[in-house]
């Protein structure tokens, strides 16, 4: 498998998706309701795209299951990082450490292992984030909170990452297209988070939320299928290139948020970042060649 320029292309495209959603869930007044309202409506929206593409096989099937279980980890700590952090600290350092820890493990979990210079890219792409993410160390070193909650999804993300890997090739190597596995998972996603948040919300709580989705769910639908494109381009992708590299390009969306974190929500900018954004544009070119 071979990261090929039509395959670089998707994926930076579904980046762009990514960040886009994520955006939209910072620049809420109630970032759990509204991470929550995003994964449901996406589920709406996948589910005639299931029926159209129809069901993953049987073996896929554990995998969906575990990676339902780790999404919901997973929207957990995004809305305790967007909630405690800005989106051009949080994003970054959650975005990039994981590819890191999917490089690390791939050998082990995937059989595969990243070329010289795919390593290079990937650790290129690992220290431009962190570049953008730390611009100012002094002041993000007292968002400790919201240090905690990004590196708990890094975690958590390198383990979604293994998990939907594996589980979309099991489905096209059962000859299933990769939508079959994605559509099946994102009908199922948007239901636990939202239970969850609604179980934990007052009478009056949960009032004041049917009146806030009345008002925000055309914004909400669209990242729902935001999100929707952007995780299928990625497991599509991963069926035909290495994991570690699909996850490191993936990654690229923290420049997309950066600049919409600067020019939509008027998060702060500076050389560092600037700096940081060439070292990812250099990784993302050696990632290519390796």
């Amino acid at each position: 498998m071979t990261l090929t320029w039509p395959v670089m292309a998707a994926v930076l495209f579904g980046a762009v998706l990514h960040a886009s959603w994520n955006a939209l869930v910072k620049s809420s007044g109630d970032k759990e309701l509204d991470t929550a309202l995003v994964h449901f409506l996406g589920s709406v929206v996948a589910l005639p795209l299931l029926l159209v593409f129809g069901l993953p096989p049987v073996q896929a099937l554990p995998f969906i299951g575990a990676s339902l279980v780790i999404h919901i980890g997973y929207y957990i700590a995004l809305a305790g990082a967007y909630h405690h952090g800005e989106l051009g600290l949080t994003y970054p350092i959650m975005r990039g450490s994981a590819p890191l820890l999917v490089a690390l493990f791939s050998g082990l979990v995937l059989g595969e292992s990243p070329t010289p210079l795919a390593w290079a890219g990937i650790l290129g792409i690992t220290a431009g984030v962190a570049m953008v993410g730390l611009a100012h160390p002094g002041e993000t070193l007292h968002h400790r909170k919201a240090l905690a909650y990004a590196f708990t999804n890094a975690l958590i993300i390198a383990l979604y990452t293994f998990v939907d890997g594996k589980g979309v090739r099991t489905t096209v190597g059962a000859g299933h297209t990769a939508a079959a596995y994605v559509m099946l998972l994102f009908v199922l996603d948007g239901f636990p988070y939202s239970a969850l948040v609604w179980s934990r919300r007052s009478p009056e709580q949960r009032r004041m939320a049917l009146a806030y989705a009345r008002r925000r769910w055309p914004l909400a639908a669209l990242g729902g299928a935001a999100s929707i494109g952007s995780y299928a381009i990625a497991l599509w992708a991963m069926t035909r290139a290495p994991v570690a590299s699909v996850a490191a390009l993936r990654e690229t969306s923290v420049l997309f948020a950066t600049v919409i974190g600067t020019l939509v929500l008027k998060e702060g900018f500076g050389i560092q970042r600037a700096l940081g954004t060439a070292v990812i544009v250099g990784g993302v070119m050696a990632l290519r060649l390796g």
